[in-house]
Order: C-alpha cells, then sequence, then structure tokens
C-alpha cells in the first residue's frame, strides 16, 4: 500500500506539474490541444490539461534587433555596394507568427536584403549617400505590407554601412578634394573682389569727403573776404564820415588843406626816389602856386562851393 501511495503521489506531482504553467511577462505562449490551436496563454499563472494541451511555441512580445547580414547590390549607373543593416521588429500577433510563417525571421531578412536590392538598383551612387532615410523608410514599409500575415510589425530599418569597392573610394576622394579646392579658390577670389571693392569704395568715400571739405573751405573763405571786405567798407565808411566831422568843426579845414598838401609834396618826392624818368607840372618850380592849387581842389569840395568856369 505505501508503494501504491508513493506513486499515486508522484503521478499527481507530475500532473500538477504539467497542468500548472508560469508565463513571463512581455512574453506569450501558444497552446495546441491534441494537435490543434487552443489559446494564447498570458503573462502569469495558467492552467492547462496535462497530457492533451501542449506548449508548442513560445514568442518574447519585447521589440528585436535583427541583423541582415551584408549583401552587394548594383546601382542604377552600375556600380557595385557593399550593403548591411539592422532592422527592429516586434511579434504582435502570436498565432500568427505560429502559423503564418515557418520561420518569420529568416522571411523578414530575407524580405529585407530583397528590397534593398531593389531600393538601391533605382537610384545612382551620388544619392544612395543621400538618400538613406528614404531607403529605410522603403525598406520598413515593404516588410510591413509583407509581414501582415506573419503576426510581425517592423518598426524601424537603419542602413549600418554602405561601401563601395575601393577604386570608387579613390575616386570619391580625388572629387571630393578636388571639390575642396575649388571652394577654396571660389572664396580666395571672392576674398580679393571684396577687398578691391573695399578698396574702391574707400577711395570714393574718401575723394568725396576731401571735396566736401574743399567745398567748405572754399565757402568758408568766400564768406571769410566777404566780411572782410565788408569790415573794411564799414571801417571806410566810418572813417570819412569822421572826417566829414572834422572838416565841419573849426579849422577843420585847414588841417584837411595840410594834410593834403604833405601828400602831394610826397607823392612827387616818391617818384623821384623810384623812377630814372620824372615827370613834373609845368610850374613845379614854383611850389607854392603848387599846394595853392591842391588847397583848392580841397575847397572845392567844401558844401555850398559853386564851380566856377
Amino acid at each position: 500500500m505505501d508503494i501504491v501511495a508513493l506513486v499515486l503521489l508522484v503521478v499527481i506531482a507530475i500532473v500538477i506539474a504539467k497542468g500548472v504553467r508560469v508565463v513571463p511577462q512581455q512574453n506569450a505562449w501558444v497552446v495546441e490541444r491534441l494537435g490543434r490551436f487552443h489559446a494564447v496563454l498570458a503573462p502569469g499563472l495558467n492552467l492547462v490539461i496535462p497530457f492533451i494541451d501542449n506548449v508548442a511555441y513560445r514568442h518574447l512580445l519585447k521589440e528585436i534587433p535583427l541583423d541582415v547580414p551584408s549583401q552587394v547590390c548594383i546601382t542604377r549607373d552600375n556600380t557595385q555596394l557593399a550593403v548591411d543593416g539592422v532592422l527592429y521588429f516586434q511579434v504582435t500577433d502570436p498565432k500568427l507568427a505560429s502559423y503564418g510563417s515557418s520561420d518569420y525571421i529568416a522571411a523578414i531578412t530575407q524580405l529585407a536584403q530583397t528590397t534593398l536590392r531593389s531600393l538601391i538598383g533605382r537610384m545612382e551612387l551620388d544619392r544612395t549617400f543621400e538618400e538613406r532615410e528614404e531607403i529605410n523608410r522603403g525598406v520598413v514599409m515593404a516588410l510591413n505590407e509583407a509581414s501582415v500575415n506573419w503576426g510581425v510589425k517592423v518598426l524601424r530599418y537603419e542602413i549600418k554601412d554602405l561601401t563601395p569597392p575601393k577604386e570608387i573610394l579613390t575616386a570619391m576622394q580625388r572629387q571630393i578634394t578636388a571639390e575642396r579646392e575649388k571652394r577654396a579658390l571660389i572664396a580666395s577670389s571672392e576674398g580679393r573682389m571684396q577687398e578691391q571693392i573695399n578698396l574702391a569704395s574707400g577711395e570714393r568715400e574718401a575723394a568725396i569727403q576731401q571735396s566736401e571739405g574743399d567745398k567748405q573751405a572754399a565757402i568758408n573763405v568766400a564768406l571769410g573776404e566777404a566780411e572782410a571786405i565788408k569790415a573794411i567798407a564799414v571801417a571806410n565808411a566810418e572813417a570819412i564820415a569822421r572826417v566829414a566831422l572834422a572838416i565841419e568843426k573849426p579849422g577843420g579845414l585847414q588841417a584837411v588843406n595840410l594834410k593834403v598838401a604833405e601828400k602831394y609834396v610826397e607823392a612827387f618826392s616818391g617818384i623821384a626816389k623810384t623812377g630814372n624818368t620824372l615827370i613834373v607840372p609845368s610850374n613845379m618850380a614854383d611850389l607854392a602856386t603848387l599846394i595853392a592849387g591842391a588847397m583848392s581842389v580841397v575847397k572845392t569840395q567844401q558844401p555850398g562851393s559853386v564851380e566856377r568856369s
């Protein structure tokens, strides 16, 4: 009886172990009952019928990175490129992932490679380096269209390397060097051109400023001369007015007559000193008559005098 009880205990333990399934978080187990799909076990404690229900597939529901092996692609201009990448996918339907494809990972990998070859074959070499984002989006769209029946979703695809042959790399390096030298020469010539423009602009501005300065100086000189002439005229007018007032005073006329006579004599003495030829009036011998003639000129200018013929 003890042996029978022990056997029963062992059988019960085995049945319990087979009937209880604990599914980890972010996992999904597909259960088959007598060879047919029965249910998908959610994370946590699950009960199944021992020896009838069987866990046929276990799927991880996390995002999974998948390396796409490197392959040689031919561009539109017949250039070979070695391309490799990585894609990220996630199981969204455990049932389809179990029965939709015999190996969805291999299917995704192969489809990613064929789609990549097709996309690169439509582009020229230079565009493949510029349009990486477009290539990535194209691969993701193609994979998601095909993977609907596989129970998986491709989240993104990234190209890791685009490697052309060594000859193409050397030619590209020479092209880049030539382009940089060209840009350097253009920048240098533009700098020299801008320098000449700046110098010409500076000289032009300096000439304008110089001419404006000369113009203002000439205006200032002219204004100064005009003010000087005006001042001299005012001074002369003031002097003449004072002389006229002085003449009207007692003895003023005699002083003027004397001054005129002195100037008259000094004029003829100056002529005698500075020239070799002396021109004198016919009555030069009579100095008194000469002085009297000079004073008669002053008298004729008095107010109220009458000119006689």
